[in-house]
């Protein structure tokens, strides 16, 4: 997506090959603008596939993935990074490692929002090594639901992300394609 691409070009930032800040425009600061376009996108091209909601990894997924919800017209799932006072029994629960904390968390979803009937688009911000998309595949899977694709504002081609969940047969639809970089230097495919 030309949009997403021009803006990583102008107010992104490569911190070394692997650490792109985005911090101003998606995880930090949101431009909803931006994510509307990019939900727009991931709406359009997700059309007609029979999703019955979209899921996404607290934080930085929600606001692409609550405005693809809006778009397709299904509920928003946000799959918890631990479970919580409130949300403590009934869960399915999985250990996922994050690429960019270097930490260890479970990945958590409440039996009572995704079941058997469900076909879930999963929507995030980043692909990298795959593992935060990984994670929540196998929870859509405990619940006997199926994955209607995998939806990233941002892919990093050069790692192993996309190549892991394409070879476990899921559908990787990525709106900005990052092909390498280096300090102050980004790349496209």
């Amino acid at each position: 997506m030309k949009l997403l691409e021009d803006r990583i070009r102008k107010d992104g930032r490569a911190i070394n090959a692997d650490i792109l800040k985005v911090d101003t425009f998606i995880n930090h600061q949101v431009d909803p603008a931006l994510m509307l376009e990019c939900a727009k996108d991931f709406a359009e091209h997700f059309k007609g596939q029979g999703v019955t909601k979209v899921a996404t990894i607290e934080s930085s997924g929600i606001a692409p993935a609550l405005l693809t919800s809006i778009e397709m017209g299904v509920p928003l799932v946000i799959l918890k990074k631990q479970p919580s006072k409130v949300l403590n029994d009934d869960l399915y629960q999985t250990m996922v490692t994050s690429f960019t904390k270097g930490t260890n968390y479970e990945l958590t979803l409440s039996r009572k929002v995704i079941d058997e009937k469900d076909h879930v688009l999963l929507i995030d911000d980043f692909l990298a090594n795959g593992e935060a998309a990984t994670g929540a595949v196998r929870l859509v899977r405990m619940a006997h639901a199926t994955v209607a694709g995998v939806g990233v504002l941002i892919e990093k081609s050069f790692q192993p992300g996309n190549k892991k969940l394409t070879e476990a047969g899921f559908e990787v639809y990525s709106l900005a394609k990052i092909k390498s970089m280096s300090e102050g230097t980004i790349e496209f495919v």
